[in-house]
């Protein structure tokens, strides 16, 4: 890794990216503490501590909405929509079934819609937590607004939409001129962002603080048991299934063996990111009505359903993972497109007929990689907080989110690792072809 990211510097145009990428995320970090006007700030930790129900959305956020920040809702709202805009894509709506058959101008239609979209998530988000929030702290005395008028939740829900557009809108800019996914770079800033201070706060109480020798070994093996899972996960999100290739057309026969690399893990690591971010939508609805409905017998099962302090929410969190990791994998790779690129590029898999026989062997192999798939990524990330649940961690260590961080956090940075090997790649293989003598003449003669 470090001699990648060495070679990567050494070459101008890689290294504008990176720097790009890292300014944006500065400029993410410093919007995370710029507080919303007309919240009373003494308040708002007391508030936090009275609830765990937003966790994940702080944690992706980089504790955006624990300081309630322009950026307390990062782009949680925009991966919602594009969630519920996949979705309605399975011939369900046709108007976008048909926008997603033609190419380029129909995915610019699609991200069209699916910015409408994040602004109504955001705006009515922004309302549930906020009159949530509000409603909990008057039994203690405590409120959030300085202004408890409609005008003032109107304004402050509107502030924080444009945070989150604006969050969305730095996603764009480093997927147009940095690197890496934009959205999950977001994404992995806020939860980095958290992180490390948690680990360090770890660290003072066992080690700084801690109890002696107790403290010293309890640390390290948190520390020994913490590089063998990120060991694993980072395996298992490079495991590659190579399929075997034949082409027909005698071209592209070079007298070697051709392979499809088809990944293991296919849908890396969105189904925790869709899981996550679809469980807080709900969260942040009950928490509007809270203080009306909040001692009723649906409003409390509803409320255990979708909340990852309780083992049914956890458990429910862990199939919408499992289920997530089957429904992507057939968007990211397509059976039925994949069989006919393949055919129409002479190439087909060796013992496979082209044509139907090779879409339903892409559905079965599809099926086959996202069962042990989604099962290992429901675990990492389901058993810290079960453990939790179950009193075995402090609720209050941070722990219980650390498997969907880690699956986050590791999904993003091998993808990011792979970016970047592929830029320099292409780079050194230009180069390549530039150093030819052919090609050299081709320059000097104005003809290239």
């Amino acid at each position: 890794m470090f001699n990648l990211l060495t070679k990567a510097l050494k070459q101008k145009e890689i290294r504008v990216r990176i720097y790009w990428t890292l300014f944006i995320l500065l400029v993410y970090r410093f919007g995370a503490y710029i507080t919303v006007p007309g919240i009373n700030t003494s308040a708002l930790t007391r508030l936090m501590d009275q609830t765990s129900l937003l966790s994940i959305l702080n944690l992706f956020s980089g504790g955006g909405l624990s300081s309630y920040s322009l950026f307390a809702l990062g782009v949680s709202p925009y991966v919602t929509a594009q969630i519920v805009i996949q979705l309605l894509q399975m011939d369900i709506v046709p108007k976008l079934v048909e926008w997603s058959k033609q190419g380029e101008t129909g995915r610019r239609k699609t991200n069209q819609v699916t910015r409408y979209l994040t602004i109504a998530f955001a705006f009515f988000q922004s309302l549930g937590i906020t009159a949530g929030l509000n409603a909990l702290g008057q039994p203690i005395g405590v409120t959030l607004l300085t202004n408890t008028s409609l005008n003032s939740f109107l304004t402050i829900a509107s502030v924080m939409t444009i945070g989150s557009m604006l969050s969305v809108w730095l996603g764009e800019q480093i997927q147009e001129k940095g690197v890496g996914n934009g959205i999950s770079m977001i994404i992995f800033a806020g939860i980095v962002a958290q992180t490390i201070p948690g680990i360090w706060q770890i660290f003072q109480d066992n080690v700084l603080q801690g109890p002696g020798l107790t403290g010293i070994i309890t640390f390290v093996v948190m520390i020994a048991a913490l590089l063998i899972v990120v060991t694993i996960v980072t395996w298992f999100y490079g495991a590659v299934r190579r399929l075997p290739m034949q082409y027909t057309r005698s071209e592209r026969d070079y007298g070697e063996e051709s392979y499809l690399p088809l990944r293991v893990n296919v849908s890396g690591v969105i189904p925790v990111i869709f899981a996550s971010s679809l469980i807080t939508t709900p969260q942040t609805i009950l928490q509007a009505f809270v203080g009306s409905w909040g001692n009723q017998s649906w409003y409390r099962i509803t409320s255990q359903i979708f909340s990852l302090q309780t083992w049914q929410g956890t458990i429910f969190y862990g199939l919408l993972i499992i289920l997530f990791t089957f429904f992507y994998a057939f968007v990211q790779v397509n059976p039925e497109k994949t069989a006919d690129n393949l055919q129409k590029q002479g190439s087909y898999i060796v013992g496979v007929r082209p044509g139907n026989e090779t879409k339903e062997f892409f559905s079965r192999l599809l099926n086959s990689l996202s069962g042990p798939g989604s099962i290992f990524l429901a675990l990492v990330a389901v058993v810290p907080l079960l453990a939790q649940n179950f009193g075995l961690l402090d609720r209050n260590s941070g722990i219980g989110l650390g498997g969907t961080s880690l699956l986050i956090v590791i999904g993003v940075a091998v993808d990011l690792m792979r970016q970047i090997e592929g830029l320099t790649e292409k780079k050194n293989y230009v180069g390549l072809i530039r150093s030819h003598p052919f090609y050299e003449k081709q320059i000097k003669e104005g003809k290239v």
